[in-house]
């Protein structure tokens, strides 16, 4: 047993001795299922990470939020670097299923905007993926690894990008929607990991669903249709479509920074890396 393993077998909101098994698949946490008297939790584990705006205290708080809004399992307990959830017997999704379940993501969306802020306690996230774009170069920068001759094409494109945008009402938003943070239970659908839950507006929670399901022209106008209930300008649809390329290279810059920061086992950063960068370059050409 590790001495990580140890420490979660020893946290005081289990009954009894623990069963645990870890996790796998994640791109920046470690995670187990444990069996705790016949009944099973994950405990998802890391400490902050502040070069991705990651904090775990507000993470935590998300977290709650989204329960208590109905869409995501419930914390039994939390301490620096560890967050214990109830168990969710189900399937997370590939981008195939986000594809498949538009106009049930679409609804799981507007819950989501309209409903976790308003069970939020303390101080919030606010994201800003032009910010974050801006911040990552930075970082890849005083990294000066193989992609930092990329950065200033990078903060060029962030900056027509958000020239792009229309004001939006601010909501509190996931803002990581990659496929395997949607899952299945065969009776609904779950959002799960907030880390980058926070305040901003809906357009890169749509946007980022798109990017990250491969999604076409006819997916795209499903999605928007969906959520806005058909009330889609086509300033609306254009900010939309500079949105999901920016959320593309978002994702691509995030892999950067994550191949210098982070240490996780069988995570090939590089490689999502390359597989982001060409989403955005194929955005960015249309």
């Amino acid at each position: 047993m590790t001495e990580l393993e140890r420490r979660i077998a020893a946290l005081s909101c289990w009954r009894g001795p623990v069963t645990m098994v870890p996790l796998t698949g994640g791109l920046t946490n470690l995670s187990y299922v444990v069996d705790d008297a016949g009944e099973k939790f994950v405990v998802r584990c890391g400490d902050d990470i502040p070069v991705h705006h990651v904090f775990r205290d507000r993470e935590r708080a998300a977290s709650v939020a989204a329960h208590a809004a109905g869409l995501s399992p419930e914390v039994i307990y939390g301490e620096p670097g560890l967050l214990v959830m109830r168990f969710i017997d189900g399937r997370t999704f590939a981008e195939a299923d986000l594809r498949a379940n538009i106009h049930h993501l679409a609804s799981l969306l507007r819950k989501c905007h309209r409903e976790v802020g308003q069970h939020l306690a303390g101080p919030p996230n606010f994201f800003s993926v032009f910010h974050v774009i801006r911040d990552y170069g930075r970082t890849i920068t005083a990294a000066d690894g193989p992609f930092a001759a990329d950065v200033p094409r990078f903060l060029e494109a962030g900056r027509v990008l958000e020239a792009a945008q229309v004001p939006m009402p601010i909501i509190f938003g996931h803002h990581d929607l990659l496929p395997g943070n949607v899952m299945d239970d065969g009776r609904r659908l779950w959002l799960i990991d907030w880390e980058y839950g926070g305040f901003g507006t809906a357009m890169f929670d749509l946007a980022n669903l798109s990017a990250n399901g491969a999604f076409g022209e006819a997916e795209d106008t499903m999605l928007l249709d969906a959520y806005f209930e058909g009330r889609v300008s086509a300033e609306l649809r254009r900010s939309f479509q500079a949105m999901k390329a920016a959320s593309a290279l978002r994702e691509a810059m995030w892999a950067m920074v994550s191949d210098t920061h982070l240490r996780l086992p069988g995570a090939d950063y590089k490689a999502h890396a390359r597989d982001y960068l060409n989403r955005f370059e194929e955005l960015m050409a249309r």
